[in-house]
């Protein structure tokens, strides 16, 4: 039917109604509102309570000034403008770049035909692919296939590939945890598939129960759902846990029973807090481990160059690898990958950085192990710091971070503050998190946009501000909260 003259054809009842059924709470209604009192803080004779909007609702490292790692960004820069390269530039370029960041910007502008501005593979660039192929090996000691490696503009394009091939029709479900990271009930709206919600254990530090799965399986197979895959990050966002071997061991054998797809979320593998009770595996190694018999379990994990120390979110890159997936799937991948011709190019030349920093004896080494230590150490401090501040305040609670770049506290609201809620027609968390923000300029996500147990409250903090803004943040997180809880007290 033609749309009648004077009207628009685009409007929010003509819209896919998958689109309108999306919802993102990490860039929601509070984020929103931090950018107006940003705004606000901008203009003379502001009277806020506040310098600064702190905005720890988002694991964006570099917005809060983490530096760039030296010799990541001094490839970047001569990648970028291969004339540096020329010999006649030699005698200038040696005075700001090192030998080794030269030859290796060298080496990947011919992987990438002379020039970042061209495309690539669409798959990804060979020489990047077989470089995440040798890391996988070196990490896992098991063999890893380049041609099973696609490069992607984050993880989350990764994620998001997988969930579209997955969800066939509307009735196929996807386990993902509660809490979880929202890009997956995101993408599950937008690509009509069933959420099947799993619950960790907040009470044993967000641990997974197999009890809990078989649970959430059979109850959704009950209901005519075809749940067809089991979503797990590891290390957790936004609960920071990291699986045990054994819990990993447990969940592969429950997807071979089940007939599972398993996506790992695998971005926060080198924010590893507690390396020695609590170290990273991934569920590559594991299943390998477990023997010829676990053949047949379907994987598909994937890693980011946003996360770990080095924090470049901007520059989007990412892979993710098959195993046991049949060749002909694998080929559908890659045409839905050609569609969109290539990842970009500076993405890739990122992961491959990542993948193959450094290594003993050349020039850049101890300068980049000098920073990566001091950002994870910095990282582990702060964590201990604001997991310790939060568990000081009058009805809130804190398990530690094992993992990632995020707290998960839950806080006990007065009843007094849940009816004002109401009133205000919000989320209790939605209503605490905005009067917080409001406040003190903090910027957290309420708990109800990753999902909780019914009747708890939590919101989402990354530790990620400078060590030197902790205690001012802090003091003010503490005299807001009081303020608030003697506010709605009875």
């Amino acid at each position: 039917m033609a749309v009648p003259k004077g009207k628009k054809v685009l409007r929010l009842d003509t819209i896919c109604p998958q689109v309108r059924e999306v919802r993102y709470a990490v860039r929601g209604e509070i984020a929103i509102r931090a950018e107006e009192l940003k705004k606000e803080l901008e203009k003379k004779g502001s009277n806020l309570p506040f310098k600064e909007i702190v905005n720890i609702n988002i694991g964006n490292p570099q917005q809060l000034k983490q530096k760039p790692i030296t010799f990541f960004r001094q490839v970047a820069s001569l990648v970028e403008y291969p004339d540096l390269l020329l010999d006649e530039n030699k005698d200038k370029v040696s005075l700001l770049f090192p030998t080794d960041a030269v030859e290796r910007a060298k080496t990947l502008v011919d992987a990438c035909g002379g020039s970042v501005g061209a495309y690539s593979h669409s798959q990804g660039i060979p020489h990047i692919r077989k470089n995440v192929a040798k890391f996988i090996e070196e990490r896992d000691g098991y063999p890893a296939d380049m041609n099973k490696v696609f490069l992607t503009m984050g993880a989350s394009a990764g994620v998001q590939l997988a969930l579209r091939f997955i969800i066939e029709n509307s009735k196929v479900g996807i386990m993902i945890p509660i809490p979880q990271y929202p890009l997956y009930t995101a993408t599950l709206s937008l690509y009509d598939g069933q959420a099947v919600p799993y619950y960790l254990d907040e009470e044993n530090a967000w641990s997974m129960d197999i009890g809990e799965l078989k649970k959430s399986v059979d109850e959704a197979r009950q209901k005519d759902i075809d749940v067809r895959a089991l979503c797990i990050i590891n290390p957790g966002n936004p609960t920071g846990q990291c699986l045990t071997e054994q819990n990993m061991r447990e969940v592969i054998e429950f997807c071979q029973r089940e007939r599972l797809v398993l996506l790992a979320d695998e971005v926060y593998q080198e924010n590893i807090y507690m390396p020695s009770t609590r170290p990273f595996h991934s569920f590559k190694k594991v299943l390998k481990s477990m023997g010829p018999s676990f053949d047949d379990v379907e994987l598909i994990s994937f890693h980011s160059i946003s996360k770990g120390m080095i924090g470049e979110c901007g520059r989007r890159g990412g892979y993710f690898e098959l195993q046991g997936i049949e060749q002909e799937v694998v080929d559908q991948i890659y045409k839905i990958s050609s569609v969109s011709l290539c990842p970009n190019v500076q993405g890739q030349i990122m992961v491959d950085l990542m993948v193959n920093p450094p290594k003993p004896g050349d020039e850049s080494y101890d300068l980049y192990t000098q920073e990566i230590d001091a950002i994870y150490q910095s990282l582990k401090r702060r964590s201990d710091l604001l997991c310790d501040a939060f568990n000081k305040l009058e009805d809130v609670t804190c398990n530690k971070a094992e993992g990632a770049l995020y707290l998960f506290p839950r806080v006990r609201l007065p009843e007094g503050a849940i009816k004002a809620a109401a009133e205000a027609g919000k989320n209790p968390d939605d209503f605490y998190a905005l009067a917080m923000l409001n406040g003190t300029g903090v910027c957290v996500v309420p708990g109800s946009g990753f999902g909780q147990e019914k009747g708890t409250y939590h919101f989402r903090a990354t530790f990620l501000p400078p060590e030197e803004l902790f205690s001012e943040f802090i003091d003010l997180l503490k005299r807001f909260h009081q303020d608030f809880m003697d506010k709605y007290r009875y």
